[in-house]
């Protein structure tokens, strides 16, 4: 339970043993405008390679986590689209999506959408009412980084990282001592009367560097549909949105660098009816206001940093017919302050101390609802025996509310050879119940127990060399999680949520990418598949008919395929997605129909004089497909969407 008066924080004696035994035995964005940005397109070189990521969490502490990075070619095809669209056609991670203009949640390995985290620029953006992250929110073309670690990491990323992140991030300003400008200019048109425009403008100076990205968004959403055999137009569908994100940096000497950002964002969207309704009037207005201040000092051995972020989420949701109208705003600030130290080339320390602080005021009382976290981590990377083996011990003594809980975690890889590595994970996991699980009204629980377990993975890598003619990727992982308190809903006109005792999720994973290279043409064949059975094995209610069976809206087969090519700046792709069937209820006596969708996917670069411009095109369920992937919520059928980036 989350308690209102403070609390002293206190930590465990093993929590403090532990990270103090690691912390002293370790003593012993730029527009390019040359001509090399047309000449080179990497097809593919989503396995991870070097520093994928601005974080080190990432490139140095996670070596035995399955780390999937987007290249550059795959953030250009999807430019124009929200992160809903690039996840769910390019990796086997379920997106739970309400469909137009409805939430779209993540679910990694049978996780629920509250045990999936999303950082932007390594802060957490989850709202803090309901830990959870609308990916459709989230437009591709403001990052220039995206990341996808899977299986829990509690250690490294805080209480809540069950199943897996999404890390979404910006690049680092880069100075110049020849003082230029930078700038672009996008326009997109979609499907259904849809329209989106977006403008760059930056300024690159030796010491410091400013830029500012505005994106315009309006669609009618009128696409078609079946009800009950008949083709009906989708009504109340519109949306309309405006975002501007600003990055600043000034670099005070050449070891110490402050930078800010800021990302204001406003969504007005229409609900359209789901197929159970006869009209719908729902409307939603989501507004976000996220800032974030780092410093970060670099010596020769020693990383010094620290960040501070506000983030703020307002949503209103209105529905005329029953006379409802409901507002719910969300506050939290987020500090942390670190340390790396490199001893050598075998022995890195990360020590960090983040400190999260949440709280809403629900529109029913008078009441301010509170949580806060504080916390301590270390990590301590090592490599041995020519660094084959990298090896990760990770610790977290993190305090709610009072309440302290440690999260121990070990990871490691192994190259056999050249070409064959193997890798696991061992963490243990943790999550508090949200401010709306214990105190929404009405149906909030605060009774709730925090959920918590262990969650192990293992796999291996095969790459043959990249550099060669013909060259092939190829991953398996295997995962097992057990979580017990288990949260979820149930209700009839009010819901609340409940703890289901114990939740056993375990699964494969596969990524196959066979490249073949001929002078200037680059041929690519893509498979990803993805068998997760998450099932409950313990309830806390009598005669549960959910024993056994699978966790609501979790697939068991999920998959994609990729095939295509590219020829000098010309890239085209074919990609066919899978999902499963996805049970409503809890004892699987209601389903939802697995679907198949193809799309394709085309880009190309070129001058216009002496400027670069791409062209961006994509057909999206080329063979019109009706499915859905929530109940009674119809997707869009054949649709397309085409426009064009100049660099100025």
């Amino acid at each position: 339970m989350i308690n209102k008066e403070y609390q002293p924080v206190t930590m465990s004696t093993k929590g403090i043993a532990l990270l103090l035994v690691m912390l002293f035995s370790f003593s012993v964005v730029h527009a390019q405008r040359m001509a090399d940005t047309l000449n080179e397109v990497k097809v593919h070189g989503k396995h991870r390679k070097g520093n994928v990521s601005n974080d080190e969490r990432v490139n140095t502490f996670s070596p035995g986590q399955k780390v999937k990075a987007f290249d550059s070619i795959t953030l250009q095809e999807y430019k124009f689209q929200a992160m809903a669209n690039l996840l769910s056609q390019q990796v086997p991670v379920f997106v739970k999506s309400y469909g137009i203009n409805g939430i779209a949640t993540l679910n990694f390995r049978g996780a629920s959408a509250a045990q999936s985290q999303v950082y932007w620029n390594g802060v957490p953006i989850q709202n803090a009412a309901v830990g959870i992250s609308d990916v459709s929110l989230l437009p591709v073309s403001l990052m220039d980084k995206v990341n996808i670690v899977d299986g829990g990491s509690s250690a490294l990323w805080g209480s809540g990282n069950v199943g897996g992140a999404l890390l979404i991030e910006n690049d680092k300003p880069a100075y110049d001592s020849a003082k230029h400008d930078i700038g672009s200019l996008s326009l997109a048109a979609f499907s259904y009367r849809h329209i989106q425009m977006s403008a760059k403008m930056g300024w690159v100076r030796k010491r410091w560097y400013a830029d500012l990205s505005i994106l315009v968004d309006t669609a009618i959403n009128d696409f078609k549909y079946r009800k009950n055999g008949r083709e009906l137009r989708m009504q109340n569908a519109g949306s309309s949105s405006a975002t501007a994100m600003i990055h600043a940096g000034y670099k005070i000497s050449s070891k110490d660098e402050i930078n800010l950002s800021a990302w204001l964002q406003q969504n007005n969207r229409q609900i359209p009816p789901a197929l159970f309704d006869s009209i719908s009037v729902r409307k939603q207005k989501d507004a976000s206001i996220r800032t974030l201040v780092e410093w970060q000092h670099k010596s020769n051995r020693t990383e010094l940093y620290a960040k501070a972020s506000y983030i703020r989420d307002y949503l209103q949701y209105d529905d005329s017919l029953i006379s409802l109208h409901s507002v719910n705003a969300t506050n939290q600030l987020y500090g942390e302050v670190g340390i790396r130290r490199r001893f050598n080339v075998h022995n890195q320390l990360l020590l960090f101390a983040p400190v999260q602080l949440s709280w809403m005021k629900a529109q029913t009382d008078s009441v301010q609802h509170r949580q806060n976290r504080l916390a301590l981590a270390a990590a301590w990377a090592m490599k041995y025996f020519d660094e084959r083996l990298n090896v990760s011990l990770t610790a977290r003594e993190e305090v709610v509310n009072g309440k302290d809980f440690f999260l121990p975690g070990v990871n490691a890889s192994f190259a056999l050879f050249n070409w064959l590595s193997i890798k696991g994970n061992v963490q243990k996991s943790y999550r508090v119940p949200t401010l709306n699980e214990l105190y929404y009204a009405p149906g909030g629980n605060p009774d709730l127990k925090p959920e918590h377990g262990w969650s192990e993975d293992a796999g291996y890598v095969l790459q043959t060399n990249e550099h060669k003619a013909l060259s092939f990727h190829h991953e398996v992982d295997y995962f097992n999680r057990q979580i017990h308190d288990w949260i979820i809903w149930f209700g009839g006109s009010i819901w609340t949520p409940h703890n289901i005792a114990t939740v056993h999720s375990r699964g494969i994973e596969t990524e196959n990418t066979l490249n073949y290279r001929l002078g200037n043409w680059r041929l690519h064949l893509g498979l990803n598949t993805a068998y997760v059975l998450a099932t409950t094995v313990q309830s806390y209610m009598l005669n549960d008919g959910s024993i056994g069976r699978q966790i609501p809206y979790s697939p068991l087969y999920n998959g994609q395929v990729n095939i295509g090519f590219s020829y000098k700046t010309l890239y085209f792709n074919y990609n066919h997605t899978y999902t499963g069937y996805r049970y409503v209820t809890t004892d699987e006596s209601q389903w939802v129909a697995p679907y198949n969708t193809s799309n394709i996917q085309g880009f190309y670069s070129t001058y216009l004089k002496k400027n670069i411009i791409q062209f961006t095109f994509q057909l999206n369920n080329i063979w019109n497909q009706q499915y859905q992937v929530v109940n009674g919520r119809p997707m869009p059928g054949f649709n397309w969407v085409g426009g064009f980036n100049i660099q100025l």
